[in-house]
């Protein structure tokens, strides 16, 4: 029975935006080899987005830069089309507008998400459980040297949940003596947590998040050696989204985990 109802079921029609770039390219492969999936256009960053309704899409995953993401959002749920976001460069303020459009269209879904890789979706969200435990948190954050963005939309997320769970629990800061840092020594501050982002050749995507009280030290590390450990994420995204309405932010709300 179980076959025979998959072979009626529609496939999800997928229309790619980014299909040019590393991650696009993996993209392609994975939802071609993915029996539930059709991909019916592929789509540079300055692409027509018309064409993206001519194909009969129902899903939109946008893999391009943070310039065009906001753009090919807004078109998506415009012409009621779920979306999967793999784009950074999601602040705050452009997820408020984003959700605005969304109420104007109350059965669409969109995901942003900041890191597809399920294992460092997982080290994020373990990392956020540990936080408010420790006295000091910070982020290394690690990337090939092309990455236009820094930090990372992973590290801002994780740097964001951990300071969620601490601000919970009523845990201050990480203590701090540095009264003088003109060239930013110390790293970036994201919602009170220093991070680090190290941009190297013959690296590909990894993340430690370092916790220390007096003692004892606890670290998270994640390492993507290649973009195909994205895929899972893709596809689990592109599978679930249409029936999460509204906006979801981070791969972790589809995983359950509560």
């Amino acid at each position: 029975m179980s076959s025979q109802a998959a072979s009626t079921t529609e496939p999800i029609k997928v229309a790619l935006v980014g299909a040019t770039g590393k991650m696009g390219q993996h993209a392609i492969d994975a939802i071609h080899a993915a029996d539930d999936m059709e991909l019916v256009a592929q789509l540079a960053s300055q692409s027509p987005l018309a064409d993206i309704t001519e194909a009969g899409a129902t899903h939109v995953l946008d893999l391009t830069v943070p310039d065009v993401s906001s753009d090919i959002a807004e078109f998506a749920v415009a012409n009621g089309l779920h979306t999967v976001i793999g784009t950074s460069g999601w602040t705050e303020n452009k997820r408020e507008v984003l959700q605005r459009q969304l109420a104007e269209q109350p059965n669409v879904g969109v995901l942003i998400a900041p890191n597809f890789s399920i294992g460092s979706v997982l080290a994020t969200r373990f990392a956020a459980q540990a936080a408010p435990y420790f006295d000091s948190v910070e982020i290394i954050e690690m990337h090939h040297p092309k990455k236009v963005d820094a930090p990372s939309g992973t590290a801002v997320r994780t740097a964001e949940m951990i300071a969620e769970a601490r601000q919970q629990v009523g845990v201050g800061p990480s203590p701090d003596a540095t009264e003088h840092d003109p060239d930013h020594a110390r790293g970036a501050q994201i919602a009170g947590i220093n991070v680090h982002a190290v941009r190297l050749a013959g690296l590909e995507a990894h993340q430690e998040v370092l916790m220390g009280t007096p003692g004892q030290q606890l670290v998270f590390r994640h390492d993507a050696f290649d973009r195909s450990s994205y895929m899972p994420g893709v596809l689990l995204g592109l599978r679930t989204v249409a029936s999460r309405p509204g906006l979801s932010y981070g791969l972790d709300s589809y995983l359950d985990l509560d």
